[in-house]
């Protein structure tokens, strides 16, 4: 009896090739997926307490239905727009400042040759990056205290102390300072990799026709780089009402609330302190809804300015 061997065309072959590779990789997503929603997805079900005049022991559905009237009292309050104003000053200022140092110290350290001092530069930014805002918020705190190392500076020269961390005037500043010194050489990791990537005979060029460092940098560098700052600043648009909750919780205090006070605390402070949940979850869906529309925004220019997509 003759058994006829039957051949699966490539083109059939290489399909049933990716479907395989395509069902291993939603496998390995699985895990990431039901974890993302148990901890993302179903969680939004408590945004109807925005809704509701909320009381813990009759839960979501047995707490009295409000409509607006939450985000009403929002707008309502004195202390919203003040709140409103810091995070977006204190945002907007640490994602100039975020952007700009890491793209100085990235062509500082382009323009060093001496290997083994580049890398020790390069670790001893990094590692401020890895420590927590619990224990540097501890150290700054210290540091500015009256009888501080820094006061005991200024008075060495003759200077009155200064209370920093009360000072309305000083405390934004401080925290500006303090999230550039803690991330930019992280921050600039993304611009080293950009730098890395710029054509040499570029500048061997620029060198022939008499250019200097210091123009080389200008007028090929930073040309090289332009559609990763682009990038790198559009995308970080999503983030404008971000003004770091663990570092203004670790470092404010009720001196300089009018400055240094931003949304994610004055949440904390409404909604676990002075347990007013109702308006609490009002003002982060209110937060949330608006950063959605930033993130959207910021999506659709990088596509525009720079051909970035994720899909």
């Amino acid at each position: 009896m003759n058994k006829t061997l039957t051949v699966s065309p490539p083109k059939v072959r290489r399909k049933k090739r990716l479907n395989t590779e395509v069902l291993s990789y939603n496998l390995l997503m699985l895990p990431g997926m039901i974890l993302l929603l148990i901890f993302a997805v179903l969680p939004m079900v408590g945004i109807v307490i925005a809704f509701q005049r909320f009381i813990p022991a009759k839960g979501i559905w047995g707490s009295e239905w409000v409509g607006l009237e939450n985000f009403r009292l929002i707008f309502n309050l004195p202390d919203s727009w003040t709140v409103l104003r810091n995070t977006l000053a204190l945002a907007v200022t640490k994602m100039v400042v975020g952007t700009v140092v890491p793209i100085f110290f990235a062509l500082i350290l382009n323009e060093i040759r001496c290997a083994p001092y580049k890398k020790f530069a390069q670790t001893a930014v990094y590692m401020p990056y890895f420590l927590s805002w619990v224990l540097l918020g501890s150290i700054f705190l210290s540091m500015l205290r009256t009888d501080g190392a820094i006061n005991s500076l200024i008075k060495f020269f003759g200077g009155e102390p200064i209370m920093f961390m009360a000072s309305n005037r000083w405390a934004p500043i401080i925290v500006v300072v303090t999230d550039c010194w803690k991330n930019f050489g992280y921050g600039s990791i993304i611009y080293l990799a950009a730098l890395s990537g710029v054509n040499v005979n570029l500048y061997e060029a620029a060198a022939i026709d008499g250019a200097n460092r210091l123009k080389q940098i200008w007028h090929v560098t930073l040309p090289a780089i332009a559609p990763t700052i682009v990038l790198v600043a559009t995308l970080s648009l999503g983030n404008v009402l971000n003004a770091g909750f663990d570092q203004i919780y670790n470092m404010y205090n009720p001196l300089v609330y009018d400055s240094i006070d931003i949304i994610d605390t004055f949440v904390y402070r409404i909604g676990l302190v002075e347990m007013q949940y109702g308006l609490s979850t009002a003002v982060g869906l209110f937060k949330s809804v608006v950063s959605m529309v930033l993130i959207i925004l910021s999506y659709w220019l990088a596509r525009k300015w720079t051909g970035y997509r994720i899909f």
